[in-house]
């Protein structure tokens, strides 16, 4: 992006009512992470220096905040790298600001809200669910899930045996519908399915319906 179209950006943003704290490069960026604690990272890829991939995989390593990410229209291999190195979700370049805001608005929001689910636990297989506290436990074991991570898989598991097309999946967990954006939700279920790594039929707890999109294991009925 260039130093005209982030100063753009910046101030529709200000515009918006955000407070907005702008970094040239990926070292600066990071910086700023680390100082101000943002509640969202709207992270342009292709940065001078560190590069946008490496600033969101340290970001990941440290913090579950929402990352939004820029990247070129023509170039899928930037969303899936992204989308695998923790963003949660991306906008494509150009962009309207319309859209922009609202995927900011989305991300906001579901880092601010609880479940609103009436079970509020739910245990499978070594799995727990804590939908009050939104942690994860695999075993025993806590589970760092983003926010995005965590807000997927309590609407799968709240839900087992339904079947959910991508397109439901992306109105309920990102909060909109754009056609072109289903491999947001096949990666984030990729690294949900590495994250909840409980045994041999762990990672069949998520599973895919050709075709149509996911569903939770449905649990067996004692006779």
């Amino acid at each position: 992006m260039t130093r005209a179209s982030a100063d753009l950006l910046e101030q529709s943003l200000r515009e918006q009512g955000y407070r907005v704290d702008v970094a040239r490069d990926g070292e600066a960026g990071l910086e700023l992470f680390r100082l101000n604690g943002p509640d969202l990272v709207l992270l342009d890829l292709k940065l001078p220096g560190i590069d946008g991939y490496e600033v969101c995989r340290r970001i990941r390593a440290q913090a579950a905040t929402p990352v939004l990410m820029l990247t070129a229209r023509d170039e899928e291999v930037d969303k899936v790298v992204g989308l695998e190195l923790g963003a949660d979700d991306y906008v494509t370049k150009p962009f309207g600001m319309r859209e922009l805001a609202a995927r900011i608005r989305a991300l906001l929001r579901r880092g601010q809200a609880h479940s609103p689910q009436a079970t509020r636990r739910i245990r499978e297989a070594g799995l727990e669910i804590d939908l009050d506290c939104r942690t994860v436990g695999v075993a025993g074991t806590s589970v760092e899930l983003t926010t995005t991570e965590f807000d997927l898989l309590a609407t799968l598991a709240a839900h087992p045996g339904q079947v959910f097309s991508r397109a439901q999946l992306l109105e309920r967990v990102w909060g909109y519908h754009f056609e072109g954006y289903e491999r947001t939700v096949d990666s984030h279920v990729t690294r949900l399915r590495k994250k909840l790594d409980l045994d041999e039929n762990s990672t069949q707890l998520i599973q895919t319906v050709r075709g149509v999109g996911y569903k939770f294991r449905r649990r067996e009925q004692p006779r």
